[in-house]
């Protein structure tokens, strides 16, 4: 009787063990994207003062389930490498903000991260510097995504600049 019991208790023991009991889902990375199409490659564009941009942040858990956690995350962004004047671009608040809900705005002075090489009729926009977002959430860090602002102070013949601009 004892090898009975003891071999039933062996057996909910693997059964147990098998199904999963006692293991727990968990967040495996962030995932940070914008309500808007991207331009390309990662790449969002703000097309002059007072422009947003809604970000958003799903938590992507083992299991395959996605959570937005949008709201529970903090926004890290910076500036990288020149506007369209060769100056180093400003960080934020300047030119651009972003809040907790991850509404970013573009804020005057807006400064302009795109240059025309090409000409008024036939524009052929560069990017010439972006900002870098990276959200996170309890501890994990999103991929970063880039955000270009266009200005309606730009130096082309029309006084904008971007590709938003230009269209």
């Amino acid at each position: 009787m004892k090898r009975t019991n003891i071999l039933a208790t062996l057996l909910i023991a693997v059964s147990l063990m098998s199904t999963g009991c006692g293991t727990s889902d968990y967040v495996q990375s962030i995932e940070l994207t914008a309500t808007t199409a991207s331009v390309g490659g990662g790449l969002y564009n703000l097309p002059g003062w007072g422009a947003t941009l809604q970000l958003q942040v799903n938590a992507v858990y083992h299991s395959g389930k996605t959570v937005p956690v949008t709201n529970a995350v903090t926004y890290a962004v910076t500036p990288q490498n020149n506007n369209d004047l060769g100056a180093a671009l400003l960080p934020p608040p300047n030119t651009v903000t972003i809040n907790t809900t991850g509404m970013m705005t573009a804020v005057n002075p807006t400064e302009c991260t795109w240059e025309n090489l090409g000409t008024a009729t036939a524009p052929s926009w560069v990017l010439t510097g972006s900002y870098q977002v990276i959200a996170t959430y309890k501890g994990m860090q999103s991929q970063p995504v880039f955000v270009g602002v266009a200005s309606a102070a730009g130096n082309n013949s029309t006084g904008a600049c971007g590709p938003a601009a230009a269209a």
